[in-house]
C-alpha cells in the first residue's frame, strides 16, 4: 500500500469515527496508484519527445535534468509495492523533485516544444499529486503550488526579456481544482455507497440473528422435549414401574439441556451416528434391525438433525407402536442422503395427530426443514408407521429452512446473490459519482479555458460561426447529459449515440476550420474538451469504446494536419506532446473508472461481505450463548434439581410427592413448547397445554371460556398461567379451570377438589413473586383439599385515558 493509503490510515486512527470503510478505502487506494502510474507514464513519454524535439547541442543537458526525474518516478512506482521502505518526507521530496528538474529543462531546450512538454508535464503532476496525496491535502497543494512557481521560472529563464505567461498558471489552478472537487465527489459518494450497503448488511444481519436464534430456540424446544418433558412426564404418570433405565436417562437429560445447540461445524459420518442411536432399557428397549449403506458423510448440522429425529421416533416406537422392534435404514441419494424407520405396530392416523404434541412436529419434521431438509411420516391404524428423513446438499435443498426446492431448478445461495446485490449497489454509486466528476470537469473546461480561446482567436477560424456553432452543440451535449445525471437517470441510448456522434462532429469541424500550424496550440479550444463529453457520455462501457472514441478524434486532427502539407518534426513532437497530455490523460481516467467499477466494486463488496459475515457470526455467537445461559438460568430452580435428583438417586419416582413436582414441571414445559404456535388465541393454547398433561395423568378436567379473546403479551401468559400448571401438576383426579375475558381485563382461575399439599406455600410465593413484576394478581383460597387459584391481569390505560 503506497503512502496516501498508509496516510489514510493514520488518520483513520486518530479520528475513528470517520474511519473509512471498505469501498471508501479501496477508492482512496486505486485514485493514489493511478496518480502515481498517470504522473509517471507522462513525465517519461512527454520528457522523452521533449528530449528527442531538442538540439543535438541541447541533449545532454536535457537528459541530465529529465534523466533523474525519470528515476524518482520509477522510486514512486516502486514505493506503491512496498511502502515500508519509504517515509513520506522522502516521497515528498521525490515528488518535489520531478517538478522542478521539469520545469528547468524548459530554458535548456528552448522553443515551443519545450513550452508544451513541460506544461503538459506539469500540468499532469499537479493533477496526480491531488490523488496522490488525496488524504493529505495540504502536502499536495504545496506540490501544486511548487508546479506553478517552477513553471513562472522555467518561463521567465526561457524568456529573459519578457514577463511570466500567466494563462498557463490560471489552467493550471483550474486543473488542480477541478481533480481535488473530482476525488471529493467520488470519494464523498463512495462514503455514502459504504453507508448504504452498511444499513442494508445490518438490517440483513438483524434478520439472520433473529432467525439463528429462532432456530437455536426450536432446537432447543425440541431438544427439551425429548429429553426432560418426556422423561419428566413418564415420571408424574404413577408408580408400579421399573424406574432402572431412569438415573442414566435423567443424567443425559442434563448433558443435552446445558448443550449450546447451532455451533456444530464441519461434517459427521451418519452412518456412524446411526449406530449410536439408544435401543432404551428394560420394557422401553427396541430392538433395532440396521441397514446401512455407509459411510455416510453430510454436514454435522443436518446430520445431528436426522440423528435426534430419528431417537425420538424410536421412543414413540417404544410408547406408542406396541412393538419392540423396528427398521432402521439408510442410504445416499444424489448428494445427499435417506434415512428410514419402520415399525409393524398398531399405526395411528397422522391427521389426529393434535398440534400440541411436539414429537412429530417439533423433534422431527420442523428440525429437518431448519437445516433445509425434509421429513415424512406415514400411518395408518393396525398398518405400522414409516418416517423418511431426506437430505439433498444445498444445490437440491433450500438452505433456509423454508422447505426443499425442486431439484431442477437450480438457485445460487443466498450469500452470492446479496453479494451481487451489494456489488451492483456500489458500482453504480460509483458509476453515478465519477460521471458527474467528469461532467464538472467538462462544463468549467469549456466555459473557462476553451470559451476564452474561443472568443480571443476568432479570427483565426475559417469561418468562426462554425467553431461557435460546434461550442454550442458541445455545451448542449454537456446540458441534456447533465440532466439525466442530475436526476439519478442513466442516459437512454438513442440521446448517448446521437450525442457521442454529435460530440464527433464538433471535432471534426474544429480539426478542419482551424489552420493546420494552430492545431492542438492555444486556438484550438476543442482538442482538450471533447475527450470529456464523450467519457461522461460513455463511462458505463467498457474502456475500448472511449479508446475508439479517443482515436477517431486524434485521428481527424491528424488528418487535417497532414492534408495540409507535410508537417515537421518539430509539429509531430508538438502534436504527439499535446495528445498525451490531454487524451491520454483522458483515456487513463477511463481506465480508472473501469478500474472502479469493475475491480474495485467487486473487491469492496466481497470485502465488505466478508467484513458482514464476521460480525455477524460474532453477533450470533453472543446471542446464542446468552439465550442459552438464560434458558439454562430459568431451568435452574427447578427443572435441574429434579433431574439431579433422579440422576444421582436422591429423589425417587416412587415418592408422591417427587412425581407431583414432576407434573408441574411437565405442565410448565409443555406451555412453553406451545408459545411458538400460531393461533388466534395463544392464552387457551398455551392453557391447553397444560390441561394436556394433567389428563395424561388421569385427571378430569373441565375448561370453559367466557368473554371474546384479546392481545395478552407473553410475558403475562406465562405469570397468568403459571398458578394454573402448578394447581392441576397436583391435582389428584378433577378441576375446573375457566378462563374470563373482558374489554380491561383477563382472568384466569382453577377449582381442585382434591389437591395435594406439600409445597403449597413454597409454590405459591415464587409464583406470586414472579407475577407482581407484569402486573398479575394471584389469590389463592383453601378449604381442606379443595384449593381455589385465580390470576388477573389489566390492560394498561393508553395515555392515562381508560377508552373503553
Amino acid at each position: 500500500m503506497g503512502h496516501g493509503g498508509s496516510g489514510g490510515n493514520r488518520e483513520a486512527v486518530a479520528e475513528p469515527m470517520d474511519r473509512p470503510r471498505s469501498g471508501e478505502r479501496l477508492v482512496i487506494l486505486a485514485l493514489e496508484r493511478f496518480g502515481v502510474w498517470l504522473r509517471s507514464i507522462v513525465v517519461c513519454l512527454c520528457g522523452a519527445l521533449g528530449v528527442v524535439s531538442a538540439d543535438a547541442a541541447d541533449v545532454p543537458l536535457a537528459s541530465t535534468l529529465l534523466v533523474p526525474a525519470f528515476l524518482a518516478c520509477g522510486v514512486r512506482l516502486y514505493a506503491l509495492r512496498r511502502p515500508d521502505l519509504f517515509p513520506l518526507a522522502l516521497l515528498w521530496t521525490l515528488d518535489a523533485a520531478v517538478v522542478v528538474l521539469t520545469g528547468l529543462s524548459q530554458p535548456v531546450i528552448g522553443g515551443e516544444p519545450a513550452n508544451v512538454m513541460v506544461e503538459a508535464m506539469v500540468g499532469i503532476s499537479v493533477v496526480a499529486f491531488q490523488y496522490e496525496w488525496a488524504t493529505r491535502p495540504l502536502a499536495g497543494a504545496a506540490l501544486a503550488a511548487l508546479g506553478a512557481g517552477v513553471c513562472v521560472l522555467g518561463d521567465v529563464l526561457a524568456s529573459p526579456g519578457s514577463g511570466p505567461d500567466v494563462v498557463p498558471l490560471v489552467r493550471m489552478l483550474i486543473q488542480v481544482c477541478l481533480s481535488r472537487a473530482a476525488y471529493l465527489i467520488v470519494r464523498a459518494l463512495a462514503r455514502a455507497a459504504d453507508r448504504s450497503a452498511a444499513v442494508r448488511a445490518a438490517a440483513r444481519r438483524e434478520m439472520e440473528v433473529a432467525a439463528a436464534r429462532r432456530a437455536s430456540e426450536r432446537e432447543y424446544l425440541a431438544t427439551l422435549h425429548d429429553t426432560a418433558s418426556a422423561t419428566l412426564l413418564m415420571v408424574s404418570q404413577g408408580d408400579g414401574r421399573d424406574w432402572s433405565w431412569l438415573p442414566p436417562r435423567a443424567r443425559q437429560d442434563l448433558e443435552a439441556m446445558s448443550a449450546v445447540p447451532g455451533f456444530e461445524t464441519g461434517s459427521v459420518d451418519l452412518a456412524a451416528l446411526l449406530s449410536c442411536v439408544p435401543e432404551g432399557e428394560g420394557r422401553t428397549r427396541v430392538r433395532l434391525k440396521t441397514r446401512i449403506d455407509g459411510p455416510l458423510a453430510i454436514p454435522s448440522g443436518p446430520g445431528l438433525a436426522i440423528f435426534n429425529g430419528v431417537r425420538e421416533a424410536v421412543t414413540n416406537v417404544a410408547r406408542h407402536s406396541g412393538v419392540r422392534e423396528a427398521d432402521l435404514r439408510a442410504w445416499t441419494e444424489g448428494d445427499g442422503a435417506v434415512v428410514e424407520l419402520s415399525d409393524a405396530g398398531r399405526g395411528f392416523d397422522p391427521r389426529s395427530v393434535s398440534a400440541r404434541r411436539r414429537g412429530i412436529s417439533g423433534s422431527i419434521v420442523a428440525r429437518m426443514h431448519a437445516v433445509g431438509g425434509s421429513a415424512t411420516v406415514t400411518s395408518r391404524p393396525d398398518d405400522g408407521t414409516r418416517v423418511q428423513w431426506r437430505w439433498h446438499g444445498p444445490t437440491g435443498a433450500s438452505q433456509t429452512g423454508d422447505g426443499a426446492q425442486a431439484p431442477d431448478v437450480p438457485r445460487p445461495p443466498r450469500e452470492q446473490v446479496r453479494h451481487t446485490a451489494d456489488v451492483r449497489f456500489i458500482r453504480g454509486r460509483l458509476l453515478h459519482g465519477t460521471q458527474l466528476a467528469v461532467l464538472l470537469i467538462s462544463l468549467v473546461w469549456q466555459f473557462t479555458i476553451s470559451l476564452r480561446r474561443l472568443v480571443v482567436h476568432q479570427d483565426v477560424y475559417r469561418p468562426a460561426w462554425a467553431q461557435t456553432t460546434a461550442f454550442v452543440c458541445l455545451a448542449a451535449v454537456a446540458v441534456i447529459g447533465g440532466a439525466y445525471l442530475l436526476r439519478g437517470r442513466q442516459i437512454p441510448p438513442a440521446v448517448r449515440w446521437g450525442s457521442v456522434g454529435s460530440v464527433l462532429a464538433v471535432s471534426a469541424v474544429c480539426a478542419f476550420t482551424l489552420p493546420a500550424e494552430l492545431s492542438t496550440a492555444a486556438p484550438d479550444w476543442a482538442f482538450g474538451v471533447v475527450g470529456w463529453h464523450a467519457l461522461f457520455l460513455l463511462a458505463d462501457l467498457r474502456v475500448r469504446v472511449f479508446a475508439a472514441f479517443l482515436g477517431a478524434h486524434v485521428g481527424l486532427n491528424a488528418t487535417a494536419v497532414f492534408l495540409s502539407g507535410a508537417p515537421s518534426a518539430a509539429q509531430w513532437a508538438t502534436l504527439g506532446i499535446s495528445t498525451i497530455g490531454s487524451c491520454g490523460f483522458q483515456l487513463s481516467v477511463g481506465v480508472l473508472m473501469s478500474y472502479l467499477l469493475h475491480g474495485t466494486a467487486p473487491a469492496a463488496g466481497t470485502a465488505a461481505a466478508r467484513e458482514e459475515e464476521m460480525r455477524t457470526r460474532e453477533r450470533i455467537h453472543e446471542d446464542m450463548q446468552r439465550d442459552h445461559k438464560e434458558r439454562y438460568r430459568a431451568l435452574t430452580a427447578t427443572t435441574v434439581p429434579l433431574l439431579v435428583g433422579l440422576g444421582h438417586g436422591a429423589l425417587s419416582p416412587h415418592d408422591e410427592e417427587v412425581r407431583l413436582r414432576c407434573g408441574v414441571e411437565a405442565a410448565r414445559m409443555r406451555r412453553l413448547f406451545a408459545e411458538s404456535d400460531a393461533v388466534l388465541d395463544p392464552l387457551l393454547n398455551e392453557l391447553r397445554a397444560c390441561v394436556e398433561v394433567a389428563e395424561h395423568r388421569g385427571v378430569t378436567v373441565n375448561l370453559s371460556v367466557r368473554g371474546r379473546p384479546g392481545e395478552v403479551p407473553v410475558e403475562v401468559r406465562r405469570q397468568l398461567i403459571d398458578p394454573v400448571a402448578v394447581t392441576l401438576g397436583r391435582t389428584r383426579s378433577t378441576a375446573r379451570v375457566t378462563v374470563v375475558w373482558t374489554p380491561r381485563t383477563v382472568r384466569v382461575s382453577v377449582v381442585s377438589e382434591d389437591r395435594a399439599g406439600g409445597r403449597d406455600t413454597e409454590e405459591a410465593a415464587d409464583t406470586h413473586d414472579r407475577a407482581t413484576s407484569a402486573q398479575v394478581d394471584v389469590a389463592r383460597t383453601m378449604r381442606g383439599g379443595s384449593v381455589w387459584v385465580e390470576a388477573g391481569w389489566s390492560r394498561p390505560a393508553i395515555s392515562g385515558v381508560d377508552l373503553t
